[in-house]
């Protein structure tokens, strides 16, 4: 297979990586009700929080950074950063639109740092350590990630990693979209606050 042929595949092995919603699988394994009926109706960590168990909303929340990495530590193996960097793509809007679920997924923040742990560590670290510190300042999930990850393409253009900043600018995009109603609420004053019931 050319070079040029795997990287098709490495945005599809990134695609079903990032389709697999670990949020809404966890739960009806738990025994939940569905995870779709529940607050946002999302199927990521922050509502699975919701649900009130904390140990599912963990373990999705590892379980969708880590598709994102292994999808991204698979194609790099064996087609290259390029192929990397496209399965990044792939599993990000996997999650956001996952096929088995009427293209209605996840909003993404959890493959982000996946699939940046995949790419560029260091990068992770500084996404992470803005989400805490803007989480315990102003208690918006929402807005700690919209902060980190606004944040994330300027820091890898400052270091030189060009081709990476601009995929994270695309990501950034996408998460920003994803949390237009979120932004809605913070600009309203009437986004929930983390611990809020």
């Amino acid at each position: 297979m050319s070079a040029e042929a795997f990287l098709i595949v490495a945005f599809l092995i990134g695609y079903l990586f990032g389709s697999i919603p670990f949020g809404l699988v966890l739960t009806k394994l738990a025994g939940t009700q569905d995870l779709r009926s529940v607050g946002s109706g999302n199927i990521g960590a922050t509502n699975v929080l919701r649900t009130g168990h904390k140990g599912l909303a963990a373990a999705t929340l590892i379980s969708d950074m880590l598709k994102g990495t292994i999808a991204v530590i698979i194609a790099g193996s064996f087609g290259g950063p390029n192929a990397a960097m496209l399965a990044a793509l792939g599993a990000f809007l996997g999650h956001l639109f996952p096929v088995w679920l009427k293209f209605r997924g996840g909003k993404g923040v959890a493959v982000y740092i996946g699939v940046l742990i995949g790419l560029f560590w260091p990068a992770a670290v500084v996404f992470c350590v803005l989400w805490l510190t803007t989480a315990v300042i102003t208690r918006y999930s929402s807005l700690s990630a919209l902060v980190a990850s606004f944040v994330t393409p300027i820091f890898l253009w400052w270091f030189g990693h060009l081709a990476l900043a601009s995929l994270f600018a695309v990501l950034t995009l996408l998460l920003f979209y994803m949390h237009r109603e979120n932004i809605k609420r913070l600009l309203a004053g009437t986004e929930s606050r983390i611990g809020k019931k």
